[in-house]
């Protein structure tokens, strides 16, 4: 069985000690901008833009638009002025910060043993910093940055760790590959409690005594996780996405994850089909946006209306070639999904508790209730972002 393993980097693969790294890294910053903003005033916006950040729930900003759309008017300043003097920082001062961080013994063993293990191992830490100061801190742990799937940072990730759909996005750029999902990481709340809340398994670095959040399936040092999972039973740490939370989530992340894999390839590349009978990520993106609009947005309505309602599953399938799914453009339909999307989510996410059991009728699945539904569209993402991310894939990989 595969195993998708998820590692928090920070006191999990460094000695990193943020309560004092932050401070060092935030004085470091703010030194290094002095000639062109008053320290306390950078500061001050700095740390209100990463709080910006953390509430984020948008999928359709990256963090780091969230952060630069408050930071440079917070400045003054036009982010032409500074971005410069910024990159200038990631690349010549912050790898001296090392020395506030130290390497974790057998963390190299670790990563040996998880990447030639057949699993999909990606780096889930927070994505509030740049992808060059990620890297930074993964070679001062002593691991090649490249060796991973995936790394979060801000510039294309869209939620912090305080959302399950940060751990729905990170799935979903790895292909919401099939089979059990592990994630291991420090942090009491931001690892274990919110991936939890997403369906996840998880395995606590133990800290502080009484961090233990009582909700993870291991416990212990790195070393012991390796143990731990050899003698585990792994179809244990199969994912269950049918919460409310992990629903949401799932919802909420998946306009942000189509958009990436929109946003890598060429328009020629959109229009490809695989093999006969696979969808092109123009068809993809068109009929996610039309069954957001015409197809999840009635279900809603109807089960909203009255208790029990009938809950009718149109044939979407021939909407493809009905419709010339080929002839459109995919980015726009992507950002016509996400704008669909979040107004979808505006209406579901205030709806009181009572709501999410309210039973209702479905045309395919029978006897059902509003949470089942709307599980039901997340699995409808989560096969269609399948689609997406092999035929993505496979168009890089010819590239190459």
């Amino acid at each position: 069985m595969s195993l998708t393993l998820l590692l928090d980097l920070d006191d999990t693969l460094l000695n990193t000690n943020l309560q004092a790294f932050m401070p060092a890294y935030f004085q470091a910053l703010a030194d290094h901008v002095c000639g062109h903003v008053p320290s306390e005033k950078f500061l001050r916006a700095l740390i209100n833009g990463v709080n910006r950040m953390n509430e984020n729930e948008d999928p359709r900003l990256t963090l780091r638009e969230v952060f630069e759309s408050y930071f440079y008017p917070a400045l003054g300043i036009p982010s032409s002025e500074l971005r410069h003097v910024l990159e200038d920082f990631y690349d010549r001062v912050f790898p001296a910060l090392h020395s506030h961080t130290s390497p974790i013994p057998g963390v190299s063993d670790f990563v040996d043993w998880a990447t030639t293990s057949a699993m999909q191992v990606a780096i889930a830490t927070d994505p509030l910093f740049p992808i060059k100061a990620t890297y930074h801190r993964l070679r001062w742990a002593g691991l090649d940055p490249e060796r991973f799937q995936l790394v979060s940072a801000f510039e294309d990730f869209h939620f912090s760790k305080s959302h399950p759909a940060y751990y729905a996005e990170v799935l979903g750029r790895m292909g919401w590959q099939d089979g059990s999902i592990l994630m291991v990481g420090n942090d009491a709340t931001r690892d274990v409690l919110s991936a939890h809340r997403l369906g996840l398994k998880t395995f606590l670095i133990e800290g502080e005594a009484g961090s233990n959040p009582g909700v993870e399936a291991g416990r212990g040092r790195l070393s012991d996780a390796r143990l731990w999972l050899e003698s585990s039973d792994q179809s244990a740490l199969e994912p269950s996405f049918t919460s409310r939370d992990a629903v949401l989530g799932i919802l909420e992340s998946t306009p942000a994850v189509l958009n990436h894999f929109l946003g890598l390839l060429n328009e020629d590349d959109l229009k490809r089909e695989q093999a006969r009978g696979d969808w092109a990520m123009n068809e993809i993106a068109c009929h996610l946006r039309d069954t957001e609009r015409e197809v999840h947005a009635l279900q809603l309505d109807l089960m909203l209306e009255k208790v029990d309602a009938f809950i009718p599953r149109p044939e979407t399938s021939v909407w493809a070639s009905e419709r010339d799914y080929l002839l459109e453009n995919a980015c726009a339909a992507g950002v016509e999904f996400a704008n669909a999307r979040v107004e979808l989510l505006a209406r579901v996410k205030s709806l009181p508790e009572e709501v999410w059991s309210r039973p209702a009728r479905h045309a395919i699945f029978g006897p059902t209730n509003f949470c089942e539904v709307l599980g039901f569209m997340a699995d409808h993402d989560r096969l269609h972002l399948q689609q997406a991310w092999k035929a993505t894939q496979t168009l890089l990989g010819e590239r190459v």
